[in-house]
């Protein structure tokens, strides 16, 4: 009886100490599902963040692609020809008259008296030169004069005692005729000495370098002790412009030269002078057209009282040109593309997209362009399109209010003129 109480107690015992066993390895093994579990989720999120932020900075970068590649440009739009009737030709302003003054005979230069930017008026004494060899020239012919003087009356006398001898008929005829040539001999050696000495006079009185007309020394070329020589081979001493009237010569298409007539009226600009035009009228016209540029020459006569324009400026000069074409559109000549398949402008089209439109030039005006055919009003033109740029490129538009602005204003001019 012990025995089996002994046993059942050692089976009693047994189980109960597998039973404890058990229960700790589940346990243990719901914890490590549990950390098993959170660390998956620790990864999964962690997966997540990194494709999240993978996936950004892909956006970013290929966002920041896009803008690189983006192509920012400046757009205008056609004009009607009838808005703009004023051609604008570039020019420079000249002096009425320009001319460089050189020496009409050698010496060195003694003294300057005018310097660059002198007002002077005509016959003042710009410059003065020592010319010791023709004061000995000069000597030398009033001492042949001398002599021819002499010989002169002597002839005179001669051939009159002579003529009283042939009148007695004391002295032959031959020897009277002998006597008058060598009287016409003395007379043409008198001439000749008083010419020389006469022009060597003119040559000492060149020593004085004097202006030819009224006007501003522009240029100084000569300092005191300086050789200068005779001759316009020479070197310049001094240049000497007019500044009042100024002289402006333009070059006028062959489609715009039947319009303009000497007395039209001109309007000068200058970019250094914003917001100031001078007016000048059309002196003359070259009456052809120049068959290498197709253009004719015009000069226009522009008033400068006080001296505000300098000679040499280049200047903007708008002559007013009528019968311009109701269809026809200009636009400015940076926005011409030049093509191997001919001329094109840009349009940027409403998705942004650029496309190559061909064109034909009707007439040229100068900084700008008359187109016959390839465009609308309502066109946006790229305003100095790269070379570089293909059909169908994307762009990003920005509207050139500036030349907006510039274009609109001398149409506003011409109107008001008008």
């Amino acid at each position: 009886m012990s025995e089996n109480r002994h046993s059942s107690i050692g089976i009693h015992g047994l189980h109960a100490h597998e039973g404890a066993r058990g229960f700790n390895r589940i346990r243990l093994l719901k914890r490590t599902q549990r950390v098993a579990l959170l660390i998956l989720g620790v990864l999964l999120v962690g997966g997540l963040i990194v494709m999240g932020l993978r996936f950004a900075k892909g956006s970013a970068l290929a966002e920041t692609s896009r803008e690189q590649q983006m192509r920012y440009v400046s757009v205008i739009s056609p004009k009607s020809s009838a808005e703009d009737s004023l051609m604008r030709l570039p020019g420079t302003l000249q002096g009425s008259i320009e001319a460089p003054i050189y020496a009409r005979t050698s010496g060195y230069v003694t003294r300057w008296y005018k310097d660059i930017g002198d007002q002077v008026r005509q016959g003042d004494l710009l410059a003065q030169l020592d010319t010791p060899e023709v004061v000995q020239q000069l000597n030398e012919a009033k001492a042949a004069q001398a002599q021819a003087i002499t010989n002169l009356q002597l002839a005179k006398s001669t051939f009159e005692r002579w003529d009283a001898l042939r009148k007695r008929d004391a002295v032959s005829q031959q020897d009277l005729d002998e006597k008058r040539n060598a009287l016409a001999v003395a007379v043409a050696a008198d001439t000749s000495a008083k010419a020389t000495v006469q022009r060597l006079q003119d040559q000492l009185g060149y020593s004085r370098i004097v202006a030819p007309f009224a006007g501003v020394v522009t240029r100084r070329n000569i300092d005191i002790g300086n050789l200068v020589d005779a001759g316009g081979s020479s070197r310049i001493l001094f240049t000497l412009a007019k500044s009042d009237p100024l002289r402006v010569y333009v070059f006028v298409p062959q489609n715009y030269a039947p319009q303009v007539k000497a007395g039209n009226k001109a309007e000068i600009t200058l970019r250094e002078l914003p917001g100031e035009s001078f007016r000048g009228t059309i002196a003359r016209t070259a009456g052809a057209i120049d068959p290498l540029t197709r253009t004719m020459q015009v000069e226009i006569s522009l008033p400068n009282p006080d001296g505000k324009l300098l000679p040499g400026s280049y200047a903007q000069v708008g002559i007013k040109a009528a019968g311009g074409s109701q269809t026809a559109l200009t636009v400015p000549s940076n926005t011409l593309l030049f093509r191997p398949e001919g001329l094109r402008v840009a349009v940027v089209g409403a998705d942004g997209k650029v496309h190559l439109q061909p064109v034909t030039i009707g007439r040229e005006l100068g900084v700008q362009v008359e187109l016959s055919s390839g465009v609308t009003a309502a066109d946006k033109l790229i305003v100095n399109p790269a070379d570089s740029l293909n059909e169908g490129d994307m762009v990003s538009v920005e509207v050139d209010e500036a030349d907006n602005a510039r274009d609109a204003k001398p149409a506003a001019k011409q109107e008001s003129a008008s």
